[in-house]
């Protein structure tokens, strides 16, 4: 069954963007030009995922948001035309799960709905994932690779999390970020470099030919496995 997305934009042009993106990937769409309405289609058609507007006329982004939060923990995905690290702590604060910048890529919006959706329904969490020569135990914290237990800091073991649940996927900077804070940060993308090169020296020390964790280059990272 497919998900159900809410779009709540008050740009007739951008809704319809979006709309035909995620509808080409494969989800139900509904949406909304402005905050009121959107919290009666929220009631109800109740959504697996929300893509919400900061700037609305009447009841704004933040409002729409808070009232949502009252008794709903659906994902929230903001779309804000501001920059300022302000606007989004508040929406953290709120409870929104991930923001993205206008003006932005369609493409790169569906991407952001499936991390968001798969971090919430937990496929990148299972207690055991196994996959490529590797064995990573939530339960333990622990990860191993044939009989070699190997040492991870928290985040450097939710990066592998993430990127071993689906072999061979692309991740970019910013949904490994999603998936290891909880909400992306283009300031804080690049951190995501020095975690990976820690991360490989630590499961390949021998330094083998072929890594575990390859770069797609202007893109992100696959885990490809032994």
């Amino acid at each position: 069954m497919s998900k159900k997305i809410l779009i709540i934009d008050d740009e007739p042009k951008i809704a319809e963007i979006c709309q035909d993106y995620l509808k080409a990937a494969g989800f139900d769409v509904v949406s909304a030009l402005d905050g009121t309405t959107g919290l009666e289609k929220n009631r109800r058609e109740k959504p697996d995922l929300i893509i919400l507007d900061l700037m609305l006329p009447g009841i704004d982004g933040l409002d729409v948001c808070r009232q949502i939060r009252k008794d709903s923990k659906t994902p929230i995905i903001m779309l804000t035309a501001r920059v300022e690290e302000s606007d989004k702590l508040i929406g953290l604060e709120l409870g929104a799960d991930d923001y993205i910048t206008k003006p932005f890529s369609p493409r790169e919006l569906v991407a952001r709905v499936r991390t968001v959706l798969r971090r919430v329904q937990g496929d990148a969490t299972a207690e055991v994932i196994r996959a490529g020569g590797i064995t990573l135990d939530r339960n333990r914290f622990m990860v191993s690779i044939e009989d070699r237990e190997i040492a991870l800091t928290p985040t450097e073991f939710e990066i592998l999390a993430t990127l071993a649940s689906q072999p061979g996927r692309i991740f970019s900077r910013s949904q490994l970020l999603i998936s290891v804070r909880g909400v992306a940060f283009e300031s804080y993308e690049r951190a995501i470099d020095s975690h990976m090169r820690n991360l490989r020296k630590k499961l390949n020390p021998t330094g083998l030919e072929r890594d575990l964790i390859t770069t797609v280059h202007g893109v992100g990272y696959k885990f490809i496995g032994l």
